[in-house]
């Protein structure tokens, strides 16, 4: 018996340390009405997490408090939610709503809207300006199978610009991200390609689903659904100039969004998917780091 016991004791505290050194701690479960939140941005001032979700649903943005529960409910008039991915900020606060989503690489109707944070104690909100951009590279619509590069579901703005990170859908995915520069400003744009990396060959694990940048702007981050690439030391928007490290979360699931709460802590969204997902999680840079 003393030996069962001995037995039962070790593999708990075996479990207990794993449990321990997987840094991502579930914060709430999300609101059920929310069943695919593509993109998160929080708010310092209002201490709201906004969010929205992507193709099939309503054009409007909502703000989550500390519980999770929907605080605010915001239309976005005057745009159609043909497919919403991510949602960021700028220094000011005003939000930016990115619909670009491109599964099948043939919209040419890429956009992005600028919504004043004035605007977003309010029921509705009218974009103070449209953002339209095309790639330059891409000549079909669709391209061939092997040439499905312009998805995108993740950006962030810094310095008045936006930078895409695309999801690539290629046959034979080896990985390749390419990356986007579009002036924060009304009318149309030619995106500029101003780098490309590759994550890994495995499309489940190092497809890029959302990209964010610290308070500081002295952090990227990059989301898969089990991993995250951090960039640092880099100079200007040269974003590859510095170091990257891949970080395993330990933890699969539909992510789909990523913030910076401030400039150390992650907030990660997940899609419901049957049983699974449907929450917000919070994990502490430092702590990845430090994994084994």
């Amino acid at each position: 018996m003393k030996n069962h016991l001995f037995l039962f004791s070790s593999i708990f505290l075996l479990l207990s340390c794993k449990q321990d050194s997987n840094s991502i701690v579930t914060i709430y479960t999300l609101p059920k009405s929310l069943k695919e939140v593509s993109g998160i941005s929080y708010s310092t001032t209002s201490k709201l997490l906004w969010t929205l979700e992507d193709s099939g649903n309503e054009n409007k943005i909502y703000g989550l408090n500390s519980t999770g529960k929907i605080e605010k409910d915001i239309t976005i008039d005057n745009t159609l939610n043909i497919d919403w991915e991510d949602i960021t900020k700028d220094r000011e606060g005003n939000l930016y709503i990115g619909d670009f989503g491109n599964n099948d690489n043939i919209r040419t109707d890429l956009c992005i809207y600028k919504i004043d944070k004035t605007s977003l104690v309010n029921n509705n909100a009218v974009p103070v300006y449209k953002i339209a951009f095309d790639y330059p590279e891409q000549i079909q619509f669709p391209p061939k199978k092997k040439g499905l590069f312009y998805d995108v579901e993740g950006f962030f703005e810094f310095k008045n610009n936006f930078y895409l990170f695309t999801k690539n859908r290629s046959k034979g995915y080896d990985g390749t991200v390419f990356i986007y520069k579009v002036p924060n400003a009304p009318g149309m744009h030619k995106a500029q390609l101003i780098g490309e990396f590759k994550t890994c060959s495995d499309y489940d694990n190092c497809a890029i689903t959302s990209a964010a940048i610290s308070p500081d702007e002295t952090k990227v981050v990059l989301l898969s659904h089990s991993k995250i690439w951090l960039f640092e030391n880099f100079s200007s928007d040269d974003f590859l100039s510095g170091t990257k490290t891949e970080i395993e979360l330990q933890h699969y699931s539909q992510k789909e969004a990523i913030c910076f709460k401030d400039n150390t802590t992650l907030l990660i969204a997940d899609e419901r998917v049957k049983k699974t997902g449907g929450k917000l999680y919070e994990i502490n840079i430092n702590k990845l780091k430090s994994k084994p």
